[in-house]
């Protein structure tokens, strides 16, 4: 099996195309697998590190705010799009792969339509409730269409009828168990809460975290776990200004949760934003969520995903132009004392969860080959 995987931009892209490259592998060990991608992009970084080749392919977004400014921007990336076009037809002319996987971002278009008409046979996997600009321009183009959310097939207008894969979770989440955590954390029976905005830190989420870890910090009811991210380096000072100890045993106040398959088991409440990735290892960890979608992302997508959870009866959303500290503080006090609540909406987030992502796209790719 020869395949190419081109995915790239956001993190959010690259680990399904990963995700997918490694169960490949562990079902055909001799199967050729290469990406291709923007060098100076992130996937440069983690594929390479993962140990597969990587062919570089320059492409980038029109902007869709019309500026004189954004007008140049838009006459050098159609410009970089009829180049990523030529590109992709040598680059696979030369590997002659038997399919072509894309996961979103910018490089999959040019490199899917050359292979779709060079007669390649060509999949997407779209992983947000409202689809991309990509997947919508593919979709009639490919061979087949996965979807992590169901709610995403109406959006879209399709070749071949879409199908629902679910996205890739690391096993370590979803074999982690919450007991099994909570005596590593070691943790009683207290409700904890575990709160991130992201690996860069959301500064709306920070700000109501410490909000609401202030107004507990001397009741003890609960664990707080809070990852303020790359710019949230000012969340211990201010919770500091307001009496909060770092060394309480209650707290876990840090930059970002290496052990989030632990902690996320452990967790009976997860506040956080909605990017699919999110969502997904929330459904699959059974956990009742707070989820505040993120509002400068295309499309407005996590809001989107964040409504599959909602609609299921397993979260709360809050966008962030509603979201304040004494808000946040209200809901999750609710929450904190209704344990009949917080498991009815843990229990919804199981049933809505997929748990065999990875085996479902290998079953749509081989059944194209």
């Amino acid at each position: 099996m020869n395949v190419v995987l081109a995915g790239g931009g956001t993190a959010g892209h690259i680990n399904p195309a990963l995700a997918i490259a490694g169960y490949i592998k562990s079902q055909h060990h001799d199967a050729v697998i290469s990406f291709a991608g923007n060098k100076n992009g992130m996937e440069y970084k983690l594929v390479t590190q993962a140990g597969y080749p990587f062919y570089n392919i320059t492409v980038s977004g029109f902007q869709r705010k019309i500026s004189l400014k954004n007008i140049g921007r838009n006459i050098a990336a159609a410009y970089r799009v009829l180049s990523a076009t030529g590109a992709s037809r040598k680059l696979l002319k030369r590997l002659k792969p038997d399919m072509v996987i894309g996961t979103g971002g910018y490089v999959s278009g040019p490199l899917l339509r050359a292979a779709a008409k060079m007669g390649i046979k060509t999949c997407i996997h779209e992983q947000n409730a409202f689809p991309g600009m990509t997947t919508k321009m593919l979709a009639p183009l490919v061979d087949r269409v996965m979807l992590t959310f169901a709610e995403a097939k109406s959006r879209i207008n399709c070749k071949n009828p879409a199908v629902l894969t679910g996205l890739p979770v690391r096993q370590s989440i979803i074999d982690q168990k919450r007991n099994a955590a909570r005596r590593h954390l070691g943790l009683d029976e207290r409700p904890m809460i575990l709160s991130t905005g992201g690996s860069l830190g959301a500064r709306a989420i920070n700000e109501a975290m410490i909000d609401v870890i202030s107004a507990h910090a001397q009741d003890k009811t609960c664990y707080y776990y809070h990852a303020y991210g790359q710019y949230g380096g000012f969340v211990p000072d201010r919770l500091a200004e307001r009496g909060v100890s770092m060394d309480d045993e209650n707290l876990r106040i840090t930059e970002y949760i290496n052990d989030m398959d632990i902690c996320l088991a452990a967790a009976d409440i997860v506040v956080g934003r909605a990017g699919a990735g999110t969502v997904c290892e929330v459904a699959v960890a059974g956990k009742c969520a707070v989820l505040i979608p993120s509002p400068n992302v295309s499309e407005n997508h996590q809001f989107h995903n964040a409504l599959t959870l909602k609609k299921s009866g397993a979260a709360e959303v809050v966008e962030e132009k509603d979201l304040t500290g004494e808000k946040l503080t209200e809901l999750l006090d609710l929450l904190i004392h209704d344990k009949i609540r917080r498991e009815k909406m843990a229990k919804r987030a199981l049933e809505s969860a997929i748990f065999d992502a990875n085996q479902r796209i290998y079953e749509v790719i081989t059944g194209l080959l």
